[in-house]
């Protein structure tokens, strides 16, 4: 494993855009989210004046009528059918192919928990690197490009680390991967097979984050959750215009959202408010964004529960370490969009969070990593408790697939018939089997 870091050369000139000129009169650049200070578009990420997040600023004005249900349609099946909602000034660079993947009426699912209508949108599938983080990766690294960047680089918790090692080979640009020492072999193994300098840190994800922000101001690298944040949480955007555009340009009742940082559940918060302003939505939105964390994990939830915008760090203890983000930058807007669009949240426990995989592949055929079976356990509390009223409709969001974190399940499941490959032993197996299940 290599661990060396290396200096690169950075070029702060623009690469040539075929349709800037348009996109251009779109994009504002960038503002602050606390004092609405304006800034021009760059690889930075706070205020300097009041160190607030920055993010990125459209002109909905120049949008409208531009973007259209029509002009959407047109589009390509994948994320880029958003282009125009997009901060992307040229040609898409990488994930031609991310993007728009399936939204399944969990009809058994649904009978299951009691209600009415539940739907999966699952990222799990159709992605390169089987995670909605590619949606997030896609947007940053096109902009890396775009600012003349020749090193892409993260902190994860391991699909970003998948991903933004995927895109950065597909780039042609060098990566650096930084991770928790002890994170799932499987999502190691799944980062190293695209030859990143992987980095692996002994201590949290919020430790290695403090040190990537440390070595984002010594190296000119584009860190696609540190100085690129503002770019790249824009991609999340594009799984709630799937949701909205999936549904038939309805939005549902309520979506229930795994949170880790918090950037998710916000994003798709603000497509369909976006759409809203578009014009794209009719009729009111009386969407209630819902957060879905682990017990051993959870300070959004805990916000939500306790009605405070006052965030208290954890030391993470959960089998679900996508999610394992003591310190999530994003906690108080997460906290924000579940308040002001009625929504509440939900923990699950380590149990809850298997049983969640289980009854999600049992009901749907759904083979979900511990992070959706967060969702799936969240989801069932928040009806059984009747925050979510059971005549109405939920989608629950899947963000990655059961294949990354097998580890969770292995305690849990054995093979049921061990046989002599002959006839006799299988009828004989066949009749013990009855036998137990009556």
């Amino acid at each position: 494993m290599r661990n060396v870091l290396l200096s690169v050369q950075y070029n702060s000139g623009l690469n040539s855009p075929t349709d800037g000129d348009a996109l251009m009169e779109k994009l504002r650049g960038l503002k602050c989210r606390e004092c609405g200070r304006g800034y021009p578009s760059a690889p930075v990420h706070v205020c300097e004046f009041c160190f607030g997040p920055l993010e990125v600023d459209y002109h909905y004005e120049a949008l409208k009528g531009v973007v259209t249900r029509q002009s959407i349609a047109a589009g390509p099946p994948s994320m880029w059918r958003y282009k125009d909602l997009l901060p992307i000034d040229g040609d898409v660079a990488v994930g031609h192919h991310v993007g728009f993947t399936p939204m399944v009426r969990a009809r058994n699912l649904a009978d299951e928990l009691g209600c009415r209508e539940i739907w999966i949108k699952n990222d799990s599938v159709s992605h390169p690197t089987w995670s909605f983080k590619d949606r997030v990766v896609a947007v940053a690294v096109t902009k890396a490009l775009e600012f003349g960047f020749d090193t892409v680089a993260c902190a994860s918790t391991g699909n970003l680390a998948n991903s933004v090692a995927a895109h950065a080979a597909e780039a042609r640009l060098k990566s650096y991967i930084f991770i928790p020492a002890d994170l799932e072999q499987g999502k190691i193994l799944a980062t190293l097979v695209y030859n990143p300098t992987l980095v692996a840190v002994e201590g949290t994800y919020d430790e290695v984050n403090r040190l990537c922000s440390e070595i984002a101001d010594k190296y000119r690298w584009a860190f696609v959750n540190v100085n690129f944040r503002p770019y790249y949480s824009e991609g999340s955007k594009s799984y709630g215009f799937e949701i909205v555009e999936q549904l038939g340009w309805r939005t549902p009742d309520h979506i229930v959202v795994p949170c880790a940082g918090g950037s998710l559940i916000t994003k798709i918060w603000k497509a369909i408010k976006e759409f809203k302003t578009l014009g794209l939505i009719e009729g009111p939105v009386r969407t209630h964004m819902h957060a879905a964390q682990a017990e051993g994990c959870g300070p959004i939830v805990t916000m939500i529960k306790n009605d405070t915008d006052v965030l208290k760090p954890v030391r993470p203890k959960t089998i679900a370490k996508s999610l394992a983000i003591g310190n999530p930058a994003d906690g108080f807007y997460a906290y924000r969009t579940t308040k002001d669009s009625g929504g509440f949240g939900a923990h699950a426990t380590d149990e809850e969070i298997i049983e969640g995989m289980l009854l999600l592949a049992r009901t749907e055929g759904i083979f979900t990593e511990t992070a959706g079976g967060v969702t799936v356990a969240a989801t069932r509390k928040l009806i059984e408790t009747g925050v979510i009223p059971r005549d109405q409709s939920v989608v629950i969001s899947i963000t990655g697939n059961g294949l990354k974190t097998p580890d969770a399940l292995y305690d849990r499941l054995e093979t049921h018939v061990k046989i002599r490959p002959t006839l006799s032993a299988f009828d004989r197996a066949l009749t013990d089997l009855k036998s137990q299940t009556n």
